[in-house]
């Protein structure tokens, strides 16, 4: 019984959310709202947000992939420095300008099945 697959409804959202941030290669970013319209829920950007910010500090889950949608860093965990997570962006290549921004042409991931070739 342990192989059934599950159908998306029937798997908690931040199982999903943390499935969908796995996907974002290194070097890449997606926004909170990216990653609630992959899943479906494009109005569940704060979801996203709140099921990130749950995570333990030993997860395997690349959460600084995830920026807010304006390219900021909008980071709000206790634990967490803003610092902390540009640090991880930029030891991959993200590179921020004079407004503390990355530029979306640069380094947005987008899916296959968002872009249209899926």
């Amino acid at each position: 019984m342990g192989n059934v697959k599950k159908k998306p409804a029937e798997i908690p959202f931040s199982e999903r959310v943390y499935a969908a941030v796995r996907r974002i290669p290194a070097g890449e970013v997606a926004s909170y709202g990216d990653i609630a319209a992959l899943l479906g829920t494009p109005r569940a950007a704060r979801g996203v947000g709140w099921a990130l910010n749950a995570l333990d500090g030993d997860s395997s889950v690349p959460w600084w992939r995830v920026i807010n949608k304006r390219g900021a860093i909008s980071i709000r965990h206790p634990d967490v420095s803003p610092r902390v997570q540009r640090a991880l962006l930029e030891d991959e290549g993200v590179e921020f300008d004079e407004n503390d921004c990355v530029d979306w042409a640069k380094v947005r991931w987008i899916p296959e099945e968002l872009a249209g070739n899926g």
